[in-house]
C-alpha cells in the first residue's frame, strides 16, 4: 500500500470532503497540509451531515487527524469547530487531533486587514472569505508571525506580538483605523492558549513514526489547483500552494514518501469569487447546474458560478500536480441534460491554445472551444458499478479521460459516502 495525496484539480469545491472521507477507511492518518478555515468540506455519513473547515475529514471516522505546518490556524475557529463536531457525537481529543507546533496563527488583526482590502474603494478585490488567511501567510513569509509554539512562553509571545503590530499598526494607520493594542492581543492569546496547546505537536515526527510503524497517510489539500498562488489564475488565487507538491513541505514528510496523487474533479466546473472562468454559463443552463448541484459555499454560503467541463484546465492540473488518477464527482448532476459541452481548447486573438495563459488580461479574453456530447435521461444517482450507468454517461467519462490524459480512478454519483464506483484503489495502485 502507498500513501495518497488528494488535491482539487479545478477551482475548489470539487467534492474533496466525501472522497477523503471514503479513502480514510483505507488510511490510518489524515493530514491537512495547507490553507485554513476558508475551505469547507461537507461529509454525509449514515445520513448525518458534517461541515468541516479546518479539521481533516478523517476526524469523523476517528482517524488520527493532523493539521500540518503549512496550514494557518485561527485558534478561536479551531476551538469552535471542535465544539461543533463534538455536539454531533464525535469525540475530539488531543490524541485524535494534532496541530503542528510551528503552524502560523490567524489573529484578529489578520481578519481586519483582509476585510479592509476587500472593501477598498477602487473596485479591485480578490473575493476572499475575509477570514484573515492571506494576511496570516504574509506574516509567515515576512517572519513576523505568531505561531502555535509561541503560546507556551508568555515572554516570547509578547515579543512576537510587538513585532507583528509594528507592521500591522502602520497599515492600520494608512487605512485610517485605530492602532491595535498589544496588551489586548496578548491577553486574548493567553486566554485561548490552554485550549490550544494540548493539541500542539511536532507533526513531522508523528508522521515519520506512523510511516515507520507501517501506517498509511492520506494527505488532504484544500481549495483547488487553479487557486494555487503560483500555478493558478493569479491574482485571483488563495495565498498558499494548493498543488500536490505542497503535501511534503506542508507536513514535513519527504517528497518520496507522499505516494499516489489523486485529483478531485467535478463533472462540470464551478468557481467562487472573482477571476476568469472561460466556460461560465450566465443562462438558464448555468442556473440549472447550480440548483441541481446545490452550489453554495460550505463556509460562506456564497453562490458558486457554474459552467461546462473544461478539459484544458484539468489537463493542465494533471500535469502540474503529476496526478496518477482523478476522482470524478457529481456525475449525477448532469442527469437529464439533452446535450453536454466540453471545452477542448481556447481561442485568443485568433490563435488556438491548449493551455491556460498565465497573464490576467489574456485569461479574461480567452474563449472556449466546445465539443458537444450526447446527454442521458436515465439517472446515475447512487450508481455503484459501470453496469448501472447509461451508455452516454460512460462515453462522457471515457472522453474526459482521453482529453485530460489521466484515468478516472473513482467515480462519485451522490453525496452519500458509499455511492462510489472504484476503478483503481489509490492505496493499491
Amino acid at each position: 500500500m502507498a500513501n495518497v495525496v488528494v488535491v482539487g484539480a479545478q477551482w475548489g469545491d470539487e467534492g474533496k470532503g466525501k472522497i477523503v472521507d471514503w479513502l480514510s477507511n483505507r488510511a490510518d492518518v489524515v493530514a491537512r497540509f495547507q490553507g485554513g478555515h476558508n475551505a469547507g468540506h461537507t461529509l454525509v455519513v449514515d445520513g448525518v451531515t458534517y461541515k468541516l473547515s479546518l479539521m481533516p475529514s478523517g476526524v469523523v471516522q476517528g482517524k488520527l487527524s493532523v493539521i500540518g505546518n503549512g496550514v494557518v490556524v485561527d485558534p478561536w475557529a479551531f476551538i469552535e469547530e471542535i465544539e461543533k463536531v463534538r455536539a454531533q457525537g464525535v469525540n475530539i481529543t488531543s490524541d485524535l487531533v494534532k496541530v503542528a507546533e510551528s503552524a502560523t496563527l490567524i489573529l484578529p488583526v489578520h481578519r481586519d486587514l483582509d476585510a479592509l482590502r476587500e472593501n477598498r474603494d477602487d473596485g479591485m478585490k480578490i473575493g476572499t472569505t475575509r477570514r484573515g488567511i492571506g494576511p496570516a501567510y504574509e506574516d509567515k513569509v515576512g517572519r513576523r508571525a505568531v505561531r502555535v509554539i509561541d503560546l507556551a512562553d508568555e515572554a516570547a509571545l509578547r515579543a512576537r506580538v510587538q513585532d507583528l503590530l509594528h507592521h500591522h499598526n502602520a497599515l492600520r494607520r494608512g487605512y485610517g483605523q485605530d492602532e491595535y493594542q498589544a496588551e489586548d492581543l496578548v491577553q486574548a492569546l493567553l486566554e485561548i492558549a490552554p485550549k490550544i496547546l494540548p493539541y500542539a505537536d511536532p507533526v513531522w515526527r508523528t508522521l515519520d513514526r506512523a510511516m515507520k510503524a507501517g501506517k498509511h497517510i492520506l494527505f488532504e489539500g484544500a481549495q483547488g489547483t487553479m487557486l494555487d498562488v503560483d500555478h493558478g489564475t493569479y491574482p485571483f488565487v488563495t495565498s498558499s500552494n494548493t498543488v500536490a507538491g505542497q503535501a511534503s513541505a506542508g507536513t514535513g514528510v519527504g517528497p518520496g514518501k507522499v505516494g499516489y496523487s489523486l485529483g478531485i474533479v467535478k463533472a462540470y466546473t464551478t468557481r467562487v469569487g472573482e477571476g476568469p472562468f472561460p466556460t461560465e454559463l450566465h443562462d438558464a443552463m448555468g442556473q440549472r447546474l447550480g440548483e441541481r448541484g446545490h452550489e453554495f459555499g460550505v463556509v460562506t454560503g456564497r453562490k458558486r458560478r457554474c459552467g461546462w467541463f473544461d478539459a484544458v484546465l484539468v489537463r493542465q492540473s494533471v500535469r502540474v500536480n503529476g496526478l496518477d488518477g482523478i476522482a470524478l464527482t457529481k456525475l449525477d448532476v448532469l442527469d437529464g441534460f439533452p446535450e453536454l459541452k466540453v471545452c477542448v481548447g481556447y481561442k485568443l486573438d485568433g490563435e488556438r491554445l491548449q493551455r491556460l495563459p498565465a497573464g490576467k488580461e489574456a485569461q479574461a479574453k480567452i474563449e472556449p472551444i466546445y465539443e458537444i456530447m450526447e446527454g442521458w435521461e436515465a439517472s446515475t444517482q447512487g450508481a455503484r458499478s459501470w453496469a448501472d450507468l447509461p451508455a452516454a454517461a460512460v462515453k462522457y467519462v471515457r472522453r474526459i479521460e482521453e482529453l485530460i490524459e489521466a484515468p478516472v480512478a473513482m467515480l462519485s454519483t451522490s453525496p452519500e459516502r458509499d455511492d462510489v464506483i472504484l476503478m483503481q484503489d489509490p492505496f493499491r495502485p
